[in-house]
This record gives C-alpha cells, sequence and structure tokens, in this order.
C-alpha cells in the first residue's frame, strides 16, 4: 500500500510539474521540412478560385497558387491576391480553466483570424512579426474547432507595402512561419525580458498576468547542461502587482562572445502560497555590448571588428518558410568563412535562427523592416513592439536597424530604447546617424578616405555588392586592410549570402527553371541551395582570424612563418596547427606530415610560428599549413611552394630522344616531325598552324598572339642546336622588338618562348593566345592554385595543388550550378593537362605567377555596366596579367588597388626589360 501510495504521489507531481509548464501544441508544421496541409482557397493566379489544400507553412507561390511578384514588379502592391485558410483542431476538455493563446510567428501581410466564427482580434498588418490572439472564450473544449484565417498578399496599409514589398526582393504571401496554440495556467508569467551583463549582474523583468493575489516569483540560474550556477533568488509581489523585477550577481562566469558562445539557462517559478503555479525558462549569454562614439562598438570591454553578411530568409522551393536545419546551414556556411556577424535584412529572421546565432556564434544585426518606404508611427510602433518582444533574451543581437535606405521612421528610434532592457543601440543603415556612418557601396578612394576623415565610426552596413562572380570576395582584401587598420571602422556587412533563385512552379509544368529575376537576385556568395561560389575561399581566407603573412620558402627557410592574431577574444594558443609536406610523383601525391608549435600570442599580437621539419624537407614540392578553431573548425589551409615551376619542369619535360627532328619546308609553313608528332608553323609570323600526333589532329593552332602588346614577330629562321631543332624570330628595335622562339626537341616535346614589351605602361591582360574548339576541351587537370578561377582583385582562396574539373558552361549565379566554374583565369600554373577529345596534350611553364584561361564565360551584365570583367581573344591563354571584375555598385577599379591595371616601367631604358614567358607542350597524346 505505502509504494501504491508513493507511486500515485511521484506521478501527481510528475503531472503537476508538466501543467506547470508552457505548452505549445502546433496547429502547423514547425518548417518547410515539416508541415501540416490545411484547407486553402487563392483568390487570384494561379490554381485560384477553388478550395484545395496546402502545406503550412509556406509561401503560396512556391505551392502553385497565385503569381510571383519581384518587388520591382509594377503590379506589386495593386493586386488582390488573397489567401484563405481553414483547419480543424480538437481542444481538449483538460485545457478549459487554463489561457490559450494563438499565436502566428510570420504571415505576408494582412492576417485576419477568426475561430469558430468569430474574429480573435484585429487585423494584423506586418509580415514578419509573431503576433498573437487570447483565444480562451472562443474555443469549443472537449469537442471540435475551425481556424479561418484570411490572408492578404498586398497590405491594405499603405505604408506597410512601402516598408515591406517594394524592395529589391522577392515578394511573397502566405502563412510562412509556424502557427501553435500556447496553454498557459490561467496564473502564470506572461513575458520575460533579461539583461545580463558580463560583471556577472543579471536582471530580469517579468510581466506577470495574475488574478492579484500576493505572488512570489523564484528564480534559479543553470549551466546548459543543468548544474546550478549560484542560489535561487526571489521576489515578492504584493496584490494587484503586474511587473517584477530580479537582479542577481554572480561571479566566475563563462561569458557570450562570437567566439565563445557561452549560454545559461534561467528558470522562473511563479508561486502562490508556496505552490509552483508556472515555470518558465529561458536561454541567454552574459555579455555587455558598449557603444563608445568617435571609437567603437565594445563586447565585454574588447573593441570589435565585424566580419558580416547581410541574409535573407529564403529557400529557393519554399521562399521564406525556412526550418531550423537551414538556419543551422547557414550559420555554420558563415563561420566556416570566418564572419563573426550577420545582418538580418530586411526584417527580423525565425525563431530558431537566432537560436542558432545564439549556439553557435555570431553577433547579429537584427531590423525593423523598411526597404526605401516605412512603416507609419502607429504600425511601426505595434510592429517594434513585437519585434523586441520576441528577440530580446537572444545574446547574439547586440545593435537594433530601424529600416534600410531610408526606410526609417524617425519617430520610432526612441521606442527602441523604451522597449528594450539592455538599451541596445540602434543604427539607421546607410546613413550617417547615431554616432554611426553606415553608408553604402563606397568607392575605395572615396569611401576609405572619407571615412578615414570623418569622426563617426565607420560601418557600412552593405559594401561590396555582389553580382554573379563579382564583389565579395574580389575587392575585400583591399576594404579589409583599411578597415582593420582604421581606429575608426568597425568593420561591415557584404551585400548579400546566398543567391535569391526561386523555382518557378509556373513554368515548365511547375519544375522551374530557377529565376533569380534576371541580376537582381544573383547577389549571393554562397547559391540558391547554398552552392559554394569562388569567393566563398576567397573571404574565409581573408576573414581567417590568424593570419598568415607572405611567406617565400627558400633554402634557408628555418621553419618560421610570420603571422597575426586578429581574434578578439581568443589566445591563437587556443587554436591547432598542423603541417603537412607533398611531392608529387608521376602517378600519385606522397604526403608527409609535420607538427607546428601553436604560438603563445594574444588577441592583436603578431609573432611567429614554428614548424618542426624533417631533414628531408627540401625533396617536397608543396607545404601546408592548416589551422583549426577551439570548436574544431577549420579556419584555412595555406600553401606555400617549396619547388618552383622551373624546378618542377625538369621533372616533367623530357628532351632526349632516340630519333631525329626533321624539317621540311613549303612557301609558306615549316613543316616540323619528330617521335610522331607533326608541327606546321607558319615561316612569316611563327603561329603554330597545325598539330597532330598517331591519333590525329589536335586543334590547337593560331598561337601564340600576344594580347595588348604588339603581335610583330618577323624574320624566321631556323637552325639546329645539337639534336634540337630552333625556329625564331629576328630582333629588330623599331619593328621586330618582340620574339619568337621555337625549340622541337627529338624528345617530341616542343618549347616555345617569347619576350614581349606591353603596349603601355599600364595594361590588364598580357600574355599569349592559342584557338581551340570550345566543344572539344572535355575536362583540365593541372597543377597550380584551384579548385576555383581567380580575378586580378580575387587571388585569394585557393590551394596549391594538383586539381581536375570536366567542362561546364556555369554563369555564376544561374543555371547549371555546377561548381567550380571551368571557365575564367587560373593562378600559378606548373602544368595542365588538357583531355581534347581523345588526343590530350599537356602545357606546363617554367615562369612563375602564369595564369591558364580556359575560354570566355558568357557574361551578362548590369545596367551601370559595372561588374564586366575583361578576356583576351582567342580561346585558351596563358597569361602572365589579367583583369580584376568589378561589382554589381561599383567598377572593378573602383574596388582598390587590386583593381587597377598593372603597371609596367622602363622598357625603353637600356638594357631592355622585356617581359618573358616560356611554355613546354607535349603533344603525344599520353
Amino acid at each position: 500500500m505505502k509504494y501504491k501510495l508513493l507511486l500515485f504521489i511521484l506521478v501527481s507531481l510528475a503531472q503537476l510539474s508538466k501543467a506547470q509548464q508552457t505548452e505549445k501544441r502546433y496547429l502547423s508544421g514547425t518548417g518547410n521540412d515539416n508541415t501540416v496541409n490545411w484547407q486553402f482557397y487563392c483568390t487570384a493566379g494561379q490554381n485560384s478560385g477553388k478550395w484545395t489544400m496546402i502545406p503550412v507553412p509556406s509561401n503560396w507561390e512556391l505551392q502553385g497558387f497565385g503569381k510571383y511578384n519581384y518587388g520591382f514588379a509594377k503590379d506589386s502592391v495593386k493586386g488582390k491576391e488573397q489567401g484563405l485558410y481553414k483547419y480543424e483542431f480538437q481542444a481538449p476538455a483538460a485545457w478549459k480553466g487554463k489561457r490559450i493563446n494563438l499565436v502566428f510567428e510570420g504571415a505576408m501581410t494582412d492576417t485576419e483570424v477568426k475561430l469558430n466564427g468569430k474574429s480573435t482580434g484585429p487585423t494584423h498588418q506586418g509580415s514578419y512579426y509573431a503576433f498573437k490572439y487570447d483565444v480562451t472564450n472562443l474555443l469549443n473544449y472537449g469537442s471540435g474547432n475551425l481556424l479561418e484565417a484570411t490572408v492578404s498578399k498586398h497590405s491594405a496599409n499603405a505604408s506597410v507595402n512601402e516598408a515591406e514589398r517594394k524592395g529589391d526582393f522577392w515578394i511573397f504571401g502566405g502563412i510562412f512561419r509556424p502557427v501553435y496554440l500556447e496553454i498557459l495556467p490561467a496564473e502564470h508569467i506572461d513575458h520575460v525580458a533579461i539583461n545580463a551583463k558580463a560583471n556577472g549582474t543579471f536582471t530580469a523583468q517579468l510581466q506577470l498576468n495574475t488574478s492579484g493575489k500576493a505572488t512570489d516569483i523564484s528564480a534559479q540560474i543553470f549551466t546548459t547542461s543543468g548544474q546550478k550556477v549560484g542560489t535561487p533568488f526571489t521576489a515578492k509581489m504584493g496584490a494587484g502587482n503586474q511587473t517584477v523585477t530580479l537582479t542577481k550577481i554572480l561571479q566566475n562566469l563563462l561569458l557570450w562572445t562570437s567566439e565563445t558562445p557561452n549560454r545559461y539557462k534561467v528558470e522562473f517559478s511563479l508561486l502562490q502560497v508556496g505552490k509552483p503555479v508556472h515555470v518558465v525558462t529561458k536561454f541567454f549569454g552574459f555579455r555587455t555590448v558598449e557603444v563608445k562614439q568617435r571609437d567603437g562598438i565594445y563586447v565585454n570591454g574588447t573593441k570589435i571588428k565585424l566580419k558580416g553578411v547581410n541574409r535573407h530568409s529564403f529557400w529557393p522551393t519554399s521562399g521564406r518558410a525556412l526550418s531550423k536545419d537551414i538556419s543551422i546551414l547557414d550559420v555554420n556556411l558563415m563561420k566556416d568563412m570566418n564572419m563573426n556577424a550577420v545582418r538580418m535584412s530586411h526584417y527580423p529572421p525565425d525563431d530558431h535562427f537566432l537560436d542558432v546565432c545564439d549556439s553557435l556564434g555570431l553577433f547579429v544585426f537584427d531590423e525593423l523592416a523598411g526597404w526605401h518606404g516605412h512603416y507609419d508611427t502607429p504600425t511601426g510602433t505595434k510592429l517594434l513592439h513585437e519585434l523586441i518582444t520576441h528577440d530580446v533574451n537572444h545574446p547574439s543581437v547586440i545593435l537594433w536597424i530601424n529600416g534600410n535606405e531610408g526606410g526609417h521612421n524617425y519617430e520610432l528610434d526612441t521606442l527602441f530604447t523604451k522597449e528594450d532592457i539592455q538599451k541596445r543601440h540602434v543604427i539607421h543603415a546607410w546613413e550617417d546617424f547615431g554616432g554611426f556612418d553606415t553608408q553604402h557601396y563606397r568607392e575605395f578612394n572615396y569611401g576609405i578616405g572619407n571615412y578615414n576623415l570623418g569622426h563617426s565610426i565607420v560601418l557600412p552596413t552593405e559594401f561590396l555588392h555582389g553580382m554573379y562572380d563579382g564583389g565579395h570576395g574580389a575587392g575585400l582584401e583591399d576594404y579589409w586592410e583599411a578597415m582593420w587598420h582604421e581606429p575608426l571602422a568597425a568593420g561591415g556587412f557584404l551585400w548579400d549570402f546566398a543567391d535569391q533563385g526561386v523555382v518557378r512552379t509556373d513554368l515548365n509544368n511547375g519544375k522551374g527553371p530557377l529565376d533569380t529575376d534576371k541580376n537582381r537576385g544573383a547577389d549571393g556568395i554562397v547559391g540558391p541551395y547554398r552552392e559554394k561560389e569562388g569567393s566563398f575561399f576567397t573571404i574565409k581566407e581573408v576573414w581567417s582570424p590568424i593570419k598568415m603573412e607572405r611567406r617565400e620558402i627558400t633554402a634557408t627557410f628555418d621553419g618560421t612563418f610570420p603571422i597575426e592574431n586578429r581574434y578578439h577574444f581568443t589566445n591563437a594558443n587556443q587554436c591547432s596547427f598542423t603541417g603537412k609536406l607533398v611531392k608529387f610523383t608521376e602517378s600519385q601525391e606522397a604526403g608527409k606530415p609535420f607538427s607546428v608549435m601553436a604560438p603563445n600570442l594574444k588577441p592583436f599580437e603578431k609573432g611567429s610560428l614554428k614548424a618542426n621539419l624533417p631533414t628531408d624537407w627540401k625533396d617536397f614540392d608543396l607545404l601546408y599549413i592548416t589551422v583549426t578553431d577551439p570548436h574544431k573548425r577549420e579556419l584555412f589551409t595555406w600553401s606555400f611552394p617549396i619547388s618552383l615551376p622551373n624546378k618542377m619542369i625538369t621533372k616533367l619535360v623530357k628532351t632526349e630522344g632516340a630519333g631525329n627532328v626533321t624539317l621540311t619546308e613549303t612557301d609558306s609553313l615549316y613543316n616540323v616531325t619528330t617521335n610522331g608528332i607533326q608541327l606546321a608553323i607558319s615561316k612569316r609570323n611563327g603561329i603554330l598552324r597545325q598539330v597532330a600526333n598517331s591519333k590525329g589532329q589536335i586543334p590547337l593552332t593560331n598561337g601564340p598572339i600576344l594580347q595588348e602588346a604588339a603581335n610583330n614577330f618577323k624574320s624566321f629562321t631556323q637552325r639546329t642546336d645539337g639534336k634540337n631543332l630552333i625556329i625564331e624570330s629576328t630582333f629588330d628595335r623599331k619593328t621586330a622588338y618582340n620574339t619568337l622562339q621555337w625549340t622541337i626537341y627529338p624528345s617530341g616535346w616542343v618549347k616555345m618562348k617569347v619576350r614581349y614589351f606591353p603596349d603601355g605602361y599600364f595594361t590588364f591582360l598580357n600574355g599569349v593566345n592559342f584557338s581551340f574548339p570550345e566543344a572539344k576541351l572535355k575536362a583540365v587537370k593541372w597543377m597550380g592554385k584551384g579548385p576555383y578561377r581567380v580575378w586580378k582583385n580575387r587571388m585569394k582562396g585557393g590551394t596549391l595543388g594538383v586539381w581536375s574539373k570536366a567542362y561546364n558552361n556555369t554563369e555564376t549565379g544561374e543555371q547549371p550550378l555546377i561548381y567550380p566554374e571551368f571557365k575564367g583565369y587560373h593562378a600559378n600554373l606548373y602544368w595542365c593537362r588538357f583531355e581534347a577529345a581523345g588526343n590530350p596534350f599537356i602545357v606546363a611553364t617554367e615562369n612563375e605567377d602564369v595564369f591558364f584561361r580556359l575560354f570566355t564565360p558568357a557574361w551578362k551584365t548590369d545596367q551601370w555596366h559595372n561588374y564586366e570583367p575583361i578576356f583576351p581573344s582567342g580561346d585558351i591563354s596563358f597569361m602572365q596579367s589579367i583583369s580584376s571584375i568589378g561589382t554589381k555598385t561599383q567598377r572593378n577599379e573602383t574596388t582598390g588597388p587590386m583593381g587597377h591595371k598593372y603597371a609596367f616601367y622602363d622598357y625603353e631604358k637600356e638594357p631592355a626589360r622585356a617581359k618573358e614567358l616560356t611554355l613546354y607542350f607535349d603533344f603525344s597524346g599520353k
């Protein structure tokens, strides 16, 4: 009997404990990966005029309803497109006597709600904000209930349309975030706002809903694993009081930063007559954010530089309906790029995105919507309250933004401070306001110069506007180094994270294509499905908090590397450093690891990294250093050449052969045969006209053609040097000052050497071109930097090694989304094997810093023609200088010095300083 009584008491206590917690009963799914079908009727556009089913949450365009609109579309605020939703559910009789709230996390745009035929409250206007209705007295307990929601895609409030729908992004309709019932005790804690400072001071403001009885509030702080931190603390409330403040000072805490995202949880208990009535648990972090005017942003007393990106809530198949898995994916990708910040553009995100920023560590700028227009004051006041009520406790949120690019309602600025217990600073994106100059897309010379001469904290909330493959990584190093060293610079945010390519269910039988609205949505560092583009890796290297300086590996190398710790809170010795030596043999890569001592460098300190190299390190070709952070995330892998191209060429090129080189001449050609190779070279200008071997022709012709230099090779002669045949032009200072020499070896290898003077002091493109039919090239395998292509102002992010990729015709940001792109410039060539339709050939060089170029991508452009890079003539090129690339808002030369042309001086002085380029060809087809 005693055991039965004890079991009854334990079960009762467990049930009581469960009843004390807030219960959340979902009526929809929890995200785009977990939906619930509701009845649906669309009033206009696709599949309109009939009742059917739709998954919730979702945007109805992506489910085949209504009309697709980009924000600039002329009808984006004129339509009468509505979605009528119905959903039936049961309300258990046990809920009677409790408080029941109906919560919508987000619906686009005006939402009118009825329950059992009765209005739940005023129509909610505004898309991205959680709103709730008290439906306690509207429910049928113990039986069925009918929920009806009418969602208007376009708001009846003109200011909402100005703020949300006339923007540079896709415009959707529908219930796109979860809907649920919140079941609370009749006496309950209604809201909690926390301010937990780095000095251990914990303050919480609680809003209560009680019947006026005397009430006690008790709180206990825990680690996330459940260990108690400090002792409980309480507050007593008199009858009728509905607000209470609790404070506590704690010691020896782990602080929250983007590098150390240490979180705690606090449990609040509402007690009446000593019994718990309601228990609420909140996660938070101890940290202090301070803005010091004419100085910078300080977190926990440390001045920080923000390495950030703008992020839209977007997925190609579901629009703005996302999931926690997508939030985890996005934050991990940002952290993988060594970012420490993200801006919510241009509206508040899903709650789970902020949860992930809290747990993985990103500073967040949370934004009240407004693109070039803003909410009116009554509407903005309500939505601002919903924003801060929803997001106030996230330690990741360090600043608020009141609208974007003119979409600022100045009357709301003081309300942020009034609503926010933490009194976080408010900025206006694109304005010099509140001590912050956040101007967008300033040219490097004007922007950096102006910022250096100003007095506000410099924080461009958008800079380097990506478009296709431009911007982002291109120009970033110039901007970042200026930002890093300028005391008033607080960093900045790139535009933007992911290409907004939406699946068009109204085209191709609902299967697409992906539509970026031409160049408007192709702004991402990653693709629509988070495919990594080339700038991803450039950003990763440039923003690495461990900065590896340039280091040439010579015979006197002692294993030390100069480095700088650009962390804000982390000692370099908390990272892991590993090394590997690589030797490239004819058949495979041979590697040998070595240890690297982690240096004791405090944040912002410079010092040396010491590699414990084996005695035979000079026998290897490349050296790699990999750094991983304290959370086991790779910061970057740096590569350093030990063997330069002139050494590697001796291993690759075979000049000796058993046979002889034979030459016959016609009126116009030198016809050369050696070891099964047949060459035809023009006697007039030395151009390669034809190549063949036992397998047939190799269609590499019409080269070398010099780019941005005079093609004045003349007066060719031929001679022998031992068994080698040499065909060369004659130098003439006035008419034939550029020279070409061919050397054909008995082995079948062919050497080409050009000496040339660029046409001017300043040039972009120097090198030689050849013709090759694009359809004949199937793949390439090369030794050099890879695997992504480069631009003059985006050289970082690659790694030296052996790479391969099959032919593709990808235009960055457009289908097909195959990365890395095949076409373009590739850096630091040693050799390349061209898979040419069954008859491959190899090109190698003894020169350092040679680029090889594969064809010309089919470039699209923008209305200002800022983006367009320059390509040489011909199809395949071997270059010693290449073009930079612009962004959507800036030409290449305005993104910084790396975007400028190359300078070539002194070519008229004696001795003449010509550029030299030497290539070796293996046409054997092996």
